[in-house]
């Protein structure tokens, strides 16, 4: 969702860092067949025959998301104190505390300055901070600060909504449970009708079916 509508003209970019893992997937494919054979299982037994290179594959897939993407910015003189918010981004990372999935709702919003953000790359950049061991506090930061480099200023804030299997299905396996993570910069900070109006807005993204 955005609430403004903008036209290109001349266009810069940013890219995102690229990827800096080297996985041996041998090696661990390896781990893992050693992992099963701890756990008391059979590795070579139908079922799981395979399962150490699935693995090891998704492994590699996972640490190594899209940072080859650039964050285009597009001049749109006409607009000033515009708010603009992008919201309805899922994306999966891995808590590092307990290496289980969790599944972070993103919404972004930012006050253009005579540029506008490419909308496809807001989906493209959290994905990139979203392929890591992660914590999600750490997580809202990162993407709030790549956000401020495109845009050239800290008018821009990010709230973050993750359900996380480390305290859904171990610990008080509470199901239900949410957490909210909230970075916000320059005339976020500052503004309290602009912050109300984006947290608003974001609360009605997260609420909708």
């Amino acid at each position: 969702m955005t609430t403004s509508i903008v036209s290109p003209a001349a266009a810069s970019t940013a890219a995102v860092p690229g990827p800096a893992v080297v996985l041996d997937t041998g090696r661990v494919a390896d781990l893992i067949h050693q992992l099963l054979v701890e756990l008391g299982e059979d590795p070579n037994r139908e079922g799981l025959a395979g399962t150490p290179d699935r693995v090891a594959a998704w492994w590699k897939t996972f640490l190594s998301p899209d940072g080859s993407a650039t964050a285009t910015c597009f001049t749109e003189s006409q607009l000033g104190g515009q708010l603009v918010i992008v919201g309805g981004m899922s994306v999966w990372s891995l808590c590092e505390h307990h290496m289980l999935p969790m599944n972070l709702q993103v919404t972004a919003g930012y006050v253009p300055d005579g540029e506008v953000v490419g909308l496809s790359k807001f989906g493209r950049m959290a994905r990139y901070f979203a392929g890591q061991l992660q914590v999600q506090e750490r997580f809202t930061r990162q993407v709030a600060e790549y956000l401020n480099g495109v845009i050239g200023h800290e008018d821009v804030a990010v709230a973050v909504r993750g359900v996380h299997l480390c305290m859904s299905m171990r610990g008080v396996r509470m199901e239900e449970a949410r957490t909210t993570t909230v970075h916000s910069g320059g005339r976020f900070g500052t503004d309290p009708v602009l912050s109300q109006q984006f947290l608003t807005l974001t609360t009605g993204l997260w609420r909708a079916p």
